[in-house]
């Protein structure tokens, strides 16, 4: 009998249980739902952790709500025309390329979030203003170790060599009218050959059968023989921590970035001037500049945080060291003569 009795007990202190945590459950479920919303709006290629997302939600009290719009280029067009009815209330991705456009139209609001203290001087513009440095992603070319010692040839080292007869048909690049990487790449040319040069350099590569493709996904996934693709070039634009994605099952690297052909890209993050939630803005704009956000970048994305101290990824030490001295240009420049250049090179291409 009070073995009975004691079963009942427990059968009615199991089912209490499971209905308090199935209603606290609901009510959290319900909190979730009914906090404020805090908008970031940002590229493609944004990646956060379920981890990183539900302990920014938990310290802030806000949801966040992820809303993608294309690539770097296509997000600063997106962000320039609906500058007057805001669809978000923070920017991630404005990149160095396309910085002054969204500046110049008043896209973002000042705002100096409590990490831009700690963003070394390097960076530039941003870094006690709005918009911020978030990361860097330098552009430079790869190469497919493999294939160079498989065929016993030496590989490039600068850009000047990508012209030589003997990396002719070996190099792939997309499109700067299309592509981030692909305008940081033409923009290095011109830095890097000059107003008068670069175009005669361009002449050179294309006379070499280089192959332009319409964006990096296409170049680096399908012509370059060095990634999942298998395509037939080795050589091929990408970033300086692509290596880092393309180490063997033996620890080793696939591929190499030439760290002596690299373009400085900067992303940067911003809170929209007129966002409909500016306190729910700065408090995103704090975590993406805070240490536990920034450390997670090279793993979650693939580029350089940017605050002192953060320290990358043990495995990337030797495969993807950050390039010492990258090519760059002011963004006011690069605003004022990017159409000129994209309108030449079409000129020189054909395309």
């Amino acid at each position: 009998m009070r073995r009975s009795t004691a079963r009942r007990t427990r059968a009615t202190l199991a089912v209490a249980v499971t209905l308090l945590v199935a209603g606290c459950s609901l009510m959290g479920t319900g909190r979730d739902s009914q906090a404020p919303t805090v908008t970031l709006v940002t590229h493609d290629s944004f990646v956060i952790s379920d981890e990183l997302r539900k302990r920014f939600q938990q310290e802030s009290g806000y949801r966040l709500r992820i809303l993608r719009k294309g690539d770097a280029g296509e997000l600063t067009n997106e962000l320039v025309l609906t500058k007057d009815a805001p669809i978000g209330d923070v920017a991630f991705g404005v990149d160095s390329t396309y910085l002054s456009r969204a500046v110049d139209n008043g896209v973002f609001a000042s705002y100096r979030p409590e990490g831009a203290g700690h963003i070394p001087i390097e960076y530039g513009h941003g870094a006690n203003d709005s918009p911020t440095p978030v990361d860097a992603g330098d552009v430079c070319v790869n190469i497919d170790l493999r294939w160079f010692e498989q065929h016993d040839l030496e590989p490039p080292a600068e850009l000047a060599d990508l012209a030589e007869p003997r990396y002719a048909g070996l190099f792939a690049v997309p499109d700067p009218a299309t592509s981030s990487p692909g305008l940081a790449f033409l923009l290095n040319t011109v830095s890097t050959f000059g107003e008068q040069g670069w175009q005669n350099y361009w002449r050179e590569l294309l006379d070499n059968d280089v192959r332009i493709s319409s964006g990096w996904q296409q170049a680096y996934k399908q012509d370059f023989s060095g990634s999942s693709g298998g395509g037939s070039r080795p050589i091929v634009l990408s970033y300086a921590s692509s290596p880092a994605a393309e180490v063997g099952r033996n620890g080793q690297p696939r591929t190499k970035a030439l760290l002596d052909t690299c373009y400085r890209q900067i992303e940067y993050a911003g809170v929209i001037d007129g966002a409909t939630n500016p306190k729910g803005a700065r408090e995103l704009m704090d975590f993406l500049l805070s240490w536990k956000f920034q450390r997670r970048m090279p793993e979650q994305m693939y580029v350089y945080p940017v605050l002192m101290g953060v320290e990358l990824p043990e495995s990337w030490q030797g495969v993807a060291p950050r390039p010492s001295d990258p090519t760059e240009m002011r963004p006011e420049r690069v605003e004022r003569d990017r159409a000129e250049w994209i309108r030449q090179w079409r000129s020189l291409t054909n395309r």
